[in-house]
């Protein structure tokens, strides 16, 4: 945005261009270059779900081509927003969902910097395109263009719907609406419900779950036997997800399960904790009107809370990322150690090289884990780095309560996201 202004069409397309020449490794690596037999997995279990409900077989008993076999294991909402996917060819689906998701992580850069961006001038159309790059190739988002998964589209979702002013597009859609249907598509957006009536947002809170209420029954309408079978047996089967223990699932449980601690008591009483400190900073933020940081807090609940978060579902760390960095981090270093350091982590495979180092060829993880405690924290740095992303935002808002410090002071100490950037 120039001089305060949004974005101009000049400026967009120099960031749409940037990020297109930015993506052309993954086209290679995900689209032209990849194994046919796993291209696109996610995105072919989305789209069997459409061709499901079209041909009237059961949804969560079909399975997708050898050698994945994956089941679908979205709300029954999702499989009816999936029928388009059913009217054209796989092929065709894969590369337009590739193109969706790269228009959906832009858009994410773009509001989640865009205090960051509304410092930038005329260069902000460069600035933009070159943010979005960088995070093109952070593990979990490029894990979602290898894939072909949703994630991008719910963290979009949810980040519009907290973000003030609104988009000018999102005028007449009341708040809480984007987020009640990511909540009927997925279930893990519902913490930002939670959020809505922690920091006492009533009205988004009701109009959220009025919105998943009503699609979750109108898919109960529409596909019953669909529904009964997710909702009174799929979905308290997390094994349908795949090895709750695996190096992917970076969730407070999934890090516990490769520790050998097993028990609900520990997962419970760290998720509690988690959730204290979480919905606290967001609803902190909320109140000083820095829905930026809201967003990146909830997102880190919706990853630490669920039984089972795979990396590519870290996407939701990009807010976090923005949300360390704030608006001006040349000028706090601190802020840009935190956003540039965790923006590394997610750019390395740490995971994956702690678990190659635990066990040797042909061993099974984590049971034949060496137990090496370096090893062992990269297998689970990105839960770990979430959790210490969380602890980072809890640390800056205690200090602003610190005495002695007015609102004015902390504001510009701290580098607050909380512009009055105008709409675009």
């Amino acid at each position: 945005m120039t001089g305060g202004r949004r974005l101009t069409r000049a400026q967009w397309a120099v960031a749409l261009a940037i990020t297109v020449v930015g993506a052309l490794p993954l086209v290679w690596t995900y689209l032209i270059d990849q194994d046919p037999r796993r291209w696109q997995v996610d995105v072919q279990v989305y789209r069997d779900a459409g061709v499901s409900v079209l041909q009237g077989r059961p949804v969560y008993e079909w399975l997708t081509d050898a050698p994945q076999f994956l089941p679908f294991t979205y709300p029954p909402f999702a499989a009816i927003l999936a029928i388009p996917l059913a009217l054209l060819p796989f092929g065709v689906i894969g590369w337009l969902w590739f193109a969706l998701q790269l228009v959906a992580d832009l858009l994410i850069v773009r509001y989640a910097a865009r205090g960051l961006l509304a410092r930038t001038g005329r260069h902000a159309g460069w600035v933009l395109g070159l943010l979005t790059v960088a995070v093109l190739h952070l593990l979990p988002v490029s894990d979602g263009f290898r894939f072909g998964q949703v994630n991008a589209f719910l963290v979009l979702a949810c980040l519009l719907d907290l973000m003030r002013p609104r988009h000018r597009l999102l005028d007449r859609v009341p708040q809480g609406v984007l987020v009640g249907l990511a909540t009927a598509i997925k279930l893990t957006p519902g913490v930002f419900i939670v959020h809505f009536i922690v920091s006492k947002q009533w009205r988004a809170a009701i109009t959220s779950i009025v919105t998943a209420a009503t699609v979750t029954l109108s898919a109960l309408v529409l596909l019953p036997q669909a529904s009964f079978a997710f909702w009174g047996g799929a979905l308290q089967d997390p094994a349908r997800l795949g090895p709750n223990d695996g190096t992917s699932n970076q969730s407070i449980r999934g890090v516990l399960m490769r520790l050998g601690i097993d028990s609900s008591a520990p997962w419970l009483l760290l998720a509690v904790i988690a959730a204290v400190a979480g919905f606290w900073v967001a609803r902190r933020a909320h109140e000083r009107g820095d829905e930026m940081v809201a967003a990146a807090a909830v997102g880190m609940m919706a990853l630490l809370l669920s039984p089972v978060s795979w990396i590519h579902h870290f996407h939701w760390l990009v807010l976090a990322i923005f949300a360390l960095l704030g608006s001006d981090p040349l000028h706090h270093p601190r802020r840009l150690v935190a956003g540039v350091g965790l923006a590394v982590v997610l750019l390395l495979h740490l995971p994956w090289w702690g678990q190659w180092n635990l066990v040797s060829d042909g061993e099974r993880f984590p049971a034949d884990s060496s137990g090496n405690p370096f090893w062992t924290l990269l297998n689970n740095s990105y839960g770990v780095a979430a959790a210490l992303t969380l602890l980072v935002l809890v640390w800056r808002e205690v200090r602003r309560r610190r005495p002695g410090r007015s609102p004015l002071t902390r504001g510009r100490r701290s580098g607050s996201t909380a512009l009055s950037t105008p709409r675009s």
